[in-house]
């Protein structure tokens, strides 16, 4: 079987990017140098969602569904270079050449991992692949929006259209999957300036596991999966997760009852 590695990232502002483009000194601090990011953006456009350039990555968490089992993690150490991540993201893609799949990343994970790997340097041979190295790939890559290799299963479910895309809180909920727990997104930033780190790669593993099960479902949708063999991949995922002793898998259980 084709390894399928679903994936999402939290991203922060990127504070020494900002000090760079606005010409700033260490006078300023670091959360003055947000604030000046997010009044700049709310001028230009009423939101404070920043340039997908400008997303610093903090974490990315991944599910990869191999031969007999899955696993849950957050890639790398928590006080690695977002460097390191990334590197590390587009190396587990060179190894596995998995199908890889998310919830909007075509819209903001993947363009986010793009321009921060072109800023750090990263080798990402595989990804980038469109036949020169593999001809399979011509026909068949992780670029093209309309082909399998990536899977954004929000673009798909909204057909292509901006304007039907869907949270994937509400959808993993109506599935009666547990939904997001912990900090939520809206609060990265002020979690990461209070040294949260952890706090935001367990949110991230939470919003890949559900990313997971709506894969699963769209699969048994699909006719992909028969409906014993939907049942037996959600109760693999649920015994993996029993197994940790983390707490945030305590909590994702205690509102996934199966």
């Amino acid at each position: 079987m084709t390894p399928v590695l679903v994936f999402d990232i939290e991203t922060v502002p990127d504070i020494a990017g900002l000090r760079t483009l606005y010409e700033l000194g260490p006078e300023v601090t670091d959360a003055d140098v947000a604030a000046m990011a997010f009044q700049r953006r709310r001028q230009s456009t009423g939101g404070d969602f920043l340039q997908l350039h400008l997303h610093r990555v903090v974490a990315i968490a991944c599910v990869l569904r191999e031969r007999d089992s899955v696993r849950v993690w957050s890639i790398g150490d928590a006080a690695d270079a977002e460097g390191v991540l990334i590197q590390r993201f587009f190396d587990g893609i060179e190894k596995y050449t998995p199908q890889i799949v998310s919830w909007n990343g075509s819209g903001f994970d993947l363009p986010v991992l793009n321009y921060r790997g072109l800023i750090h340097g990263v080798r990402a041979a595989r990804f980038w692949d469109q036949g020169e190295d593999d001809r399979d790939f011509k026909w068949n890559n992780y670029i093209s929006r309309y082909h399998s290799r990536h899977l954004d299963l929000m673009d798909l479910m909204a057909l292509y259209q901006p304007r039907a895309g869907a949270p994937l809180d509400d959808i993993a909920q109506l599935m009666g999957f547990p939904g997001k727990i912990g900090i939520g997104g809206a609060h990265v930033w002020d979690a990461w300036q209070a040294g949260g780190i952890e706090q935001i790669r367990n949110y991230c593993e939470a919003d890949v596991a559900n990313t997971y099960l709506v894969y699963l479902r769209f699969h048994l949708m699909r006719g992909m999966l028969s409906a014993d063999q939907y049942k037996q991949e959600v109760a693999l995922l649920h015994a993996t997760l029993e197994k940790s002793p983390l707490a945030h898998w305590r909590e994702f259980l205690q509102r996934w009852p199966v």
